[in-house]
């Protein structure tokens, strides 16, 4: 019997169909089931990997009559036309998912820095890795050959924290000198003159966003003086200086929305607006030193027009118009903050960690659980989660949203400096004083690798933003490189 042939009243009270899912090379799912007509495609996923028995959800796209459902079943049939004695098959086809492989092996250990690497840093094409040390020396490194590309000499002092422009064409390292250097990764030179006004050592860099200034020249420096600084590093010298915290600055972010983060050891997190300096907020409710501070969009500012999932470096090249990458980098920036309202995490000496967002100066929630010194956190790349390091030997899985405890991963001995994330979101790697590295899995919440090697304390770790291998470096002045 056809629809057509019922009555309104009888038309109107199908609600169900039957139907069975069957793969586009004609496998059945499972038998024939009966669904709502106005069952929708993230319900028909879960009904799919049910019946598949996937230990791994798998997105899946779902067709009938090849006719892509891209909302709900009756918006992709013609209920009109329909037989409610026949059974309807509906194609699923696995959705090409992009996965980052577990990093297993060591594939080089990197000798030449001459004390122990403190920072280390992929630049957001994926195309170089840069490294600072105890031993007053950038070092760039050729990813292809894995061997050292140049040893880029001019501080003074230890250098503590080297990052990259968003389009990977300048690299920048500060040092416990005050000084912040800027180079050219393709010669090894250094670009202009040494960035000079800190009194005391500088802990954090952090560029302007991409889709802000497609010409990446301003960069903001945080200081153990207490001042923030916006240097214009085409010209040289320093733009403005936020002051206002009363103890050394920990961290500083320059979000998406024209806004910068800074954490201190004054126990509060402060918000600037970076086109006039101007103090935006102070939060605070931390009871100690707040050592670290997270973006909720800091894995799209930091790859800015590159995108490593969907291309890889094919699809943008940087001789692309800065208008139309800076559009994608805008688009990925709205993507995770459509309102502009950024989340961020902090972590303390206190034990704890709050979550806030910016348009408030009340935290979300705080977080407790870890029983020691709270020093590093991450968002997840899709943002779901964010993962905090400990000096009690612990990684902790919280929910981004509303900072829920999800898990927590056990394994190092010695306290965990640091970690990173992998671009997928599935995997995190920790390093820690027990001179290890060790990868865990959000989905089985396990431990998935263990990678001896080190010879010392860990206190460097990144991974690729493509997913392609992992960084490390620590107090035995080696720096590994781990793949799969």
């Amino acid at each position: 019997m056809e629809v057509d042939d019922l009555g309104d009243s009888d038309r109107n009270a199908i609600h169900t169909i039957q139907a069975r899912l069957v793969s586009d090379t004609g496998e059945e799912a499972g038998p024939p089931i009966d669904l709502p007509v106005g069952i929708t495609t993230a319900q028909l996923t879960l009904i799919c990997n049910a019946l598949l028995q996937n230990e791994e959800q798998t997105p899946y796209l779902f067709f009938v009559n090849e006719e892509e459902v891209k909302q709900s079943l009756e918006k992709a049939i013609d209920i009109n036309k329909l037989d409610t004695e026949a059974v309807i098959d509906i194609v699923y086809q696995p959705q090409a998912l992009f996965k980052v492989r577990p990093v297993t092996r060591c594939t080089s250990s990197m000798p030449g820095h001459a004390e122990a690497v403190v920072s280390l840093n992929f630049s957001p094409c994926g195309q170089h890795l840069a490294s600072g040390s105890g031993d007053t020396t950038l070092r760039l490194w050729d990813l292809n050959t894995e061997t050292p590309h140049f040893t880029c000499t001019g501080h003074k002092q230890w250098v503590l924290c080297v990052a990259w422009s968003p389009d990977s064409t300048r690299v920048a390292s500060s040092c416990k000198n005050g000084e912040t250097r800027i180079w050219d990764p393709h010669t090894g030179k250094q670009l202009g003159k040494p960035l000079l006004g800190h009194k005391k050592w500088i802990n954090c860099l952090s560029w302007e966003p991409y889709h802000d200034n497609p010409d990446c020249r301003r960069i903001a420096s945080a200081g153990t003086d207490g001042d923030v600084r916006i240097w214009d590093v085409v010209l040289g010298h320093s733009e403005r200086i936020l002051s206002g915290h009363t103890g050394g600055v920990t961290a500083v972010r320059w979000g998406g929305s024209g806004v910068i983060f800074t954490s201190s050891k004054d126990r509060t997190i402060k918000m600037w607006r970076a086109s006039d300096g101007v103090l935006c907020r102070t939060m605070t409710g931390h009871a100690h030193w707040v050592n670290n501070l997270a973006l909720n969009t800091d894995y799209v500012l930091r790859t800015g027009p590159f995108h490593p999932v969907i291309d890889k470096l094919k699809k943008f090249s940087m001789t692309t118009d800065k208008n139309e990458l800076r559009a994608v980098a805008l688009e990925r920036y709205k993507k995770v903050c459509p309102d502009g309202v950024e989340s961020l995490v902090s972590c303390s000496d206190d034990f704890t960690l709050y979550l806030w967002r910016s348009d408030s100066s009340k935290c979300v929630t705080r977080m407790t659980g870890h029983q020691n010194v709270v020093n590093d956190v991450k968002y997840s790349p899709d943002v779901k989660f964010f993962a905090s390091a400990s000096f009690d030997k612990s990684v902790r899985l919280w929910h981004a949203h509303n900072g829920a405890f999800v898990c927590t991963f056990r394994g190092h001995v010695q306290a965990v400096y640091t970690l990173a994330w992998s671009a997928d979101s599935r995997l995190i790697v920790s390093g820690s004083k027990d001179s290890t590295l060790k990868v865990w899995s959000v989905q089985t919440k396990k431990l998935l690798q263990e990678l001896p090697g080190h010879a010392d304390e860990v206190f460097a770790v990144d991974w690729a933003p493509d997913g392609s291998r992992v960084a490390s470096g620590g107090k035995d002045k080696i720096i590994k490189l781990w793949a799969y």
